[in-house]
């Protein structure tokens, strides 16, 4: 007999916070598993260098605890992917703490199994002498040896594999490392015998939450069904549907290509998908197509440090200074750039970001509009944090009484939001590693706790 396999996503991302009502109404259901994405690299390299979580632990744990104290006690799997974020060893023993935390203080208990994605500079550094590592994409240079060493925390996106192997050995929850966002969803269709292609675009579909809704959000839930043919997405909320369009629509989101996305050791081929509502608010998806790779490619993330930032935010209201913004800030830079010559310019660079006139798109902006005042931030970027505050006071000081043609006064050309204006931002972390790395499906090592 066959059976259809039923799968809980809370939200968008672990910690985005999502409504206990919508989560309850899916737990009305008989369900294989409650999976969450809690990470990406939409936050940039900083998280994966510093070691850090996009969100806080307050919020992890309040979305965590409803997770875990409805699911264990009803032997629902519960898969988190990328834990803590950016999925390094840091991030997912600081997820196991909170989930210790919870089965405690609950007085749960749970088989847990941890899949660790770290992957160490040796074991880089080999993939690379053997020819094994290629750039990700053109635009991002061939992986140097001096990279690699430079790069203290290196992670990998797992496939589906691992997960499933965790599943078959009983476990209560799985926490993943760094992991390729549909693939802890598409391990509950996979794991019950289910067609990979139509758990993979579910997984695609689940891992935004309700964003393949209208409204949509990524901070409310949404249940997936697996059937033998189809899959089937539908809304926990009344006040959230799912639609054709909304779930069409979704599954182009972050793709290079209309129909086809590339996943560890994978094609997913969705040309001849359709999307039908047999029932209002209900989408049937048929057609999704799985096509293995002749060589298991998984994608390496890892970022170093290479600078400290030091910046600062005011704002411009006198129409003057704001109609040669562009020109004062030039004469700015070079009046500190001259006053600290002996300091190399590699050593450091000096940034304007003018919002009002072009701060979101830069020199890209197609629209030179000009309110009737501008926020300006500017940012020094050097080698020391000590040296990255010195410039940047410099730049402040000399653009507060910066003598501009036509100025009414003698000063006050900023206006400073806060006390003290210069903000130490700290390390600067860039992605160092953005390749491919052949490998093998067992490169994923798993640890039951």
């Amino acid at each position: 007999m066959n059976t259809d396999i039923r799968i809980l996503s809370p939200c968008g991302m672990l910690g985005y916070g999502f409504p206990e009502q919508s989560f309850l109404r899916g737990m009305e259901y008989e369900l294989h598993g409650i999976v969450v994405d809690a990470g990406s690299t939409d936050a940039g390299p900083h998280k994966l260098g510093a070691g850090v979580s996009i969100v806080s632990k307050r919020a992890a744990k309040k979305d965590l605890d409803i997770i875990i104290s409805n699911g264990v006690p009803r032997g629902i799997p519960i898969i988190i992917g990328s834990a803590g974020g950016s999925g390094a060893e840091k991030h997912v023993n600081w997820t196991l703490e909170i989930i210790r935390e919870i089965l405690e203080e609950r007085g749960l208990e749970a088989k847990i199994s941890v899949i660790w994605a770290d992957f160490t500079q040796e074991e880089v550094l080999k993939a690379s002498r053997e020819g094994r590592i290629h750039p990700l994409s053109p635009n991002i240079p061939q992986l140097d040896e001096e990279a690699i060493r430079e790069t203290s925390s290196i992670v990998a996106q797992m496939g589906h594999e691992p997960i499933v192997e965790a599943l078959r050995q009983g476990s209560d929850i799985i926490v993943c490392g760094r992991a390729y966002d549909p693939s802890p969803f598409a391990a509950i269709g996979i794991y019950h015998g289910k067609d990979p292609g139509l758990s993979y675009h579910l997984g695609k579909i689940l891992e935004c939450g309700a964003l393949c809704a209208e409204p949509g959000t990524t901070k409310d839930g949404i249940l997936g069904t697996i059937t033998d043919d189809a899959f089937l997405v539908q809304s926990l909320n009344p006040e959230r549907r799912c639609s054709p369009i909304s779930v069409a629509a979704h599954t182009f989101y972050e793709k290079e290509h209309p129909y086809i996305l590339h996943g560890p050791g994978f094609t997913l081929d969705l040309e001849h998908c359709r999307f039908e509502e047999p029932e209002e608010g209900i989408v049937r998806v048929t057609g999704s197509r799985y096509l293995p790779a002749d060589k298991y490619f998984i994608k390496l993330e890892g970022a170093r440090r290479v600078a400290y930032r030091t910046f600062v935010v005011a704002g411009i209201r006198d129409p003057i200074l704001i109609a040669k913004l562009e020109e004062v800030e030039a004469c700015v830079k070079e009046g500190a750039q001259q006053y600290y010559r002996d300091i190399p310019d590699s050593d450091y660079s000096i940034h304007f970001y003018n919002y009002g006139i072009n701060g979101v798109l830069g020199h890209k902006e197609p629209e030179k509009l000009r309110g009737h005042e501008i926020g300006v931030m500017f940012e020094v970027v050097a080698k020391t944090q000590e040296l990255a505050s010195s410039i940047c006071a410099t730049v402040r000081s000399t653009f507060l009484h910066y003598g501009y043609e036509g100025r009414k006064s003698t000063a006050g050309n900023l206006a400073f939001p806060f006390a003290p204006s210069d903000v130490e931002f700290g390390p600067v972390y860039e992605f160092s590693v953005y390749h491919l790395m052949e490998s093998d499906r067992g490169a994923f090592r798993i640890e039951h706790i």
